[in-house]
């Protein structure tokens, strides 16, 4: 939670703002295997991170991405918004902003916010309860708009 005080004097106590991104290349999935110090540390997890201040959400979703990776993204398309403040294995109430994308040129190494990053096959991804937070549902969610081509309405430019 953020603290903070407005220019009223009255308190509050606001929730974060991060993208979860499914980054696919060639019909698989990258996903980073979390540092035990995280949370959910030793699990994997869909790239992401926090919004910084003066940073659209497109912006988060390309930062992260190449900072945690090391590759560059295209075709940048909204897929979700978990807003739940009882969101499964969280301890901030984040709202998560979910993407999707495609993996472009690998141009950077990897940050140390993961101690492996590899491309899973949809049909031979981990356990569910090896996935970090709710991002197994994320996936799922994308393979069910892939099977039925339900629309997005969001495409980020």
């Amino acid at each position: 939670m953020i603290k903070c005080t407005f220019e009223n004097n009255v308190n509050a106590q606001l929730r974060h703002g991060c993208a979860d991104v499914l980054v696919i290349k060639e019909n698989k999935i990258l996903l980073v295997k979390r540092i035990p110090e995280l949370f959910e540390g030793g699990k994997w997890g869909l790239v992401g991170g926090y919004v910084e201040r003066d940073e659209t959400i497109k912006q988060t979703v390309s930062r992260e991405i190449l900072e945690e990776t090391g590759y560059v993204v295209k075709n940048i398309q909204l897929l979700t918004i978990r807003d739940n403040p009882n969101r499964r294995h969280e301890d901030r109430q984040n709202i998560a902003f979910v993407y999707f994308c495609d993996a472009g040129e690998k141009i950077g190494q990897p940050d140390g916010e993961s101690t492996e990053q590899v491309w899973f096959s949809f049909d031979a991804l981990p356990k569910e309860e090896e996935i970090a937070f709710d991002h197994y549902e994320d996936i799922e969610l994308y393979l069910k708009y892939k099977k039925e081509n339900f629309n997005i309405p969001f495409l980020i430019n």
